[in-house]
């Protein structure tokens, strides 16, 4: 098998005949794909778990500014590979071309099985969970079938809440597969209205909901830590050290509520003059999101007891902070917010992932369906293939047989690949200084700004956050690594089959005859 982990890249694998993408997202477009995938039910709910391990109200702050660094500066290094390789496929294609074959799928191998998938899964059960705020008859615990144990710890069910959310799936599926004007669409109006929505929080909590004693409380010792979480026995945010190592473990629910701003690169094969519009895309939409989570925290901060944040029902803080302004119809308001909110998230993921898995599918790492365009010109197969593996992820329920609670298979498994994310964005980023390197003369229409220093902050302040992850929070990370080397004995079947494929294509084509 080694030597097929080095192989070089299957080309050819399938052939070109048939639709081509359309090139119809503008930068408009571009942008509401990053917003949209970015702003979805995470800003409203992260900074419950992040106040109780940091303990301050300004370090909160500086923990949501930290990721912000990251981010932005990660989307501004991205724009470079974007600009230099604008095919479908995103990520994927970046690691193939910068190291080999074997990195491009390992990364494509974990998106399909976990985190594209698993993220559509977890946001439609959002979806539906604040949907049953305003229809009490959707509900994880209204079963239509019974939890069926296939394990002491593992079942299998079907709620209203997870109908629901399968529908939701289904539904957004179905609309991307009939074209990317359609998607388009519906991203567009989605993002417009819960970026609208996300807005108009944080006008109420900066204006209505303004409680000058509730800011002296939080602000007048904005660095002392109380009421803390400990990272790890004896290691709290009390202690400098203890502190560093909460905001980097923290950064679990921040860097991720503004995870996924990269999608947009999976559909370079639909983006008009993509070398000017990625990277600009990727610029604008990160600052946009970025700006708008940090003054959704000081809303909350002006609004909220730090205690009560640190304590709200469900973690729900953005619902806490509205029932402090509108006692009555908060939390229905909040609700019909996150609800438009998720199905923008959820339809920016449908349409980025599968173009990914289309990439993938050309390389004959994938299934050979996946490869195609239907006469919409959108990878319909490839849509089909993640919306049935997402929905599926929705129904496996894990069980606590001490506390007789259930939860969510998906959960988990995002919970173990968030460390295995940071490694491949890390390993992308570096990937602009190899190529750098082995390819000085190709074509960059646009360079990382900063270089070399903004894409050095990336690297660095993830590397921080992957070492205090590994440290202190190893039962969710070291099974991320497992679920990613899975992928190598199924890259070692999948490329020689490819190779085969191409040998046997190639014997029996007429210029062999």
């Amino acid at each position: 098998m080694s030597s097929n982990l080095n192989r070089p890249a299957v080309t050819g694998a399938v052939p070109n005949a048939g639709p081509t993408f359309a090139r119809g997202l503008g930068l408009f477009d571009c942008v509401m794909v990053v917003v949209g995938v970015m702003i979805g039910s995470g800003i409203f709910i992260v900074s419950a778990d992040m106040a109780r391990q940091i303990g301050s109200a300004g370090w909160l702050l500086v923990a949501w500014a930290f990721a912000g660094v990251l981010t932005v500066a990660g989307a501004l290094s991205y724009g470079e590979l974007a600009a230099m390789m604008p095919r479908a496929g995103g990520m994927y294609i970046f690691l193939r071309e910068a190291f080999s074959p074997l990195w491009g799928f390992l990364y494509g191998w974990t998106l399909c099985t976990v985190i594209q998938t698993g993220t559509i899964a977890a946001v439609a059960i959002a979806f539906a969970r604040f949907s049953g705020v305003l229809f009490p008859r959707i509900s994880e615990d209204n079963y239509l079938i019974h939890p069926i144990h296939i394990s002491s710890g593992y079942a299998f069910s079907l709620s209203t809440a997870q109908l629901l959310a399968i529908a939701m799936i289904v539904i957004l599926t179905w609309t991307n597969s009939r074209g990317l004007e359609y998607g388009k669409i519906v991203q567009n109006v989605f993002t417009v209205a819960k970026t609208g929505a996300l807005l108009a929080l944080i006008v109420l909590g900066l204006t209505v909901g303004l409680n000058l004693d509730v800011v002296r409380q939080n602000f007048s010792h904005a660095w002392t830590a109380v009421g803390v979480t400990p990272v790890a026995s004896g290691l709290s945010a009390v202690t400098a050290f203890g502190l560093f190592a909460a905001i980097c473990v923290a950064q679990t629910g921040s860097l991720f509520s503004a995870d996924s701003w990269h999608d947009i690169t999976f559909t370079a094969g639909e983006v008009k003059d993509p070398k000017k519009n990625l990277p600009r895309a990727l610029g604008i939409g990160t600052i946009i999101v970025i700006v708008l989570y940090l003054l959704a925290n000081v809303a909350y901060l002006v609004v909220l007891p730090l205690s009560a944040i640190q304590h709200a029902p469900s973690d729900r803080v953005a619902t806490a902070m509205l029932q402090r302004i509108f006692p009555v119809a908060g939390a229905a308001l909040m609700a019909a917010a996150i609800m438009v909110s998720t199905i923008g998230t959820i339809n920016a993921l449908t349409l980025a992932g599968a173009r990914a898995y289309y990439a993938m599918a050309r390389h004959g790492l994938f299934f050979p369906a996946a490869a195609r365009l239907n006469r919409a010109r959108v990878p319909a197969h490839a849509l089909l293939i993640q919306g049935i593996w997402a929905a599926f992820l929705v129904l496996p329920r894990t069980f606590d047989p001490v506390t007789r609670e259930y939860g969510n298979l998906y959960s988990n498994l995002l919970n173990y690949v968030i460390s295995a994310a940071l490694i491949f964005y890390i390993l992308t980023i570096a990937g602009i200084f190899r190529l750098r390197i082995v390819r000085p003369n190709a074509e960059r229409p646009y360079r990382a700004v900063g270089y070399p220093w903004l894409p050095v902050v990336y690297i660095v302040g993830a590397g921080a956050i992957l070492a205090m992850l590994f440290t202190y929070r190893a039962s969710t990370t070291w099974p991320g690594l497992v679920i990613v080397l899975l992928g190598i004995p199924v890259y070692g079947v999948l490329s020689r089959s490819a190779s085969l494929r191409e040998v046997r294509d190639a014997e029996s084509s007429p210029e062999s005859a």
